[in-house]
């Protein structure tokens, strides 16, 4: 089997729509779960203790079972209670809602790596809580936690691939009904490849120029 160029080019319009899907869902999916996660982390730290059962309950679940069977069952399954999705949306909460399990406990480690110090100092300065969120533990936090967030957002992107099961129209989809129409199936595999590894690749280098940028405002222990 060779790898058949012309066919490559050919479709390349048609995969480069559905390559614009993949990452609009993955950047939609991904803001979502991540300001979603920060909401479920700030909950069980300042929340009541229901809630934070709750919410650990929630996150357990989360990331105890794969992600195919909760799209399975939010797109097949939620029609018995009322939840009637067009694939579209149901991938896009579902990676909102997968990932912001992740990003929650990425935040949670966050908040306990900062030395309970600062936190004092502030209030002796009659910081109110807020202030204290925003001035103190958001900006320490954001250093501490962006290689894993970086990670994170790496491990949602290849996740998207999992969305063509309920078909939704993004690459994985498209270029499998192209290997299976043609039987292609070396060329789909490379395109595939390629353009998830060029999407990690940049998503990786701007993770590394960020941190790089924040790295000048260390915190210590002190």
């Amino acid at each position: 089997m060779s790898l058949d160029v012309d066919l490559i080019a050919s479709v390349g319009p048609e995969l480069l729509r559905a390559g614009g899907v993949t990452i609009l869902i993955w950047m939609g999916g991904a803001l979502v779960a991540l300001v979603l996660g920060f909401l479920v982390a700030l909950a069980r730290r300042y929340g009541p203790p229901a809630l934070d059962v709750v919410l650990r309950i929630y996150v357990d679940l989360i990331r105890g079972t794969p992600f195919l069977i909760q799209l399975f069952l939010l797109y097949y399954g939620g029609p018995f209670i009322g939840l009637t999705l067009d694939p579209v949306p149901a991938g896009l909460l579902g990676l909102s809602v997968y990932g912001a399990a992740y990003f929650s406990e990425i935040f949670r480690a966050g908040f306990e790596a900062i030395p309970r110090g600062h936190v004092e100092a502030g209030e002796c300065l009659g910081l109110s809580r807020v202030q204290i969120v925003g001035r103190i533990l958001i900006p320490e936090m954001t250093v501490l936690v962006l290689p894993p967030l970086v990670n994170m957002a790496i491990v949602l992107l290849k996740e998207t691939a999992v969305l063509s099961i309920i078909t939704v129209p993004e690459l994985t989809f498209q270029v499998s009904s192209l290997g299976s129409a043609n039987y292609a199936f070396v060329e789909a595999l490379f395109l595939l490849a390629c353009f998830y590894w060029l999407l990690v690749e940049v998503c990786g280098n701007l993770g590394r120029m960020a941190e790089a940028r924040l790295s000048r405002f260390g915190f210590t222990n002190a």
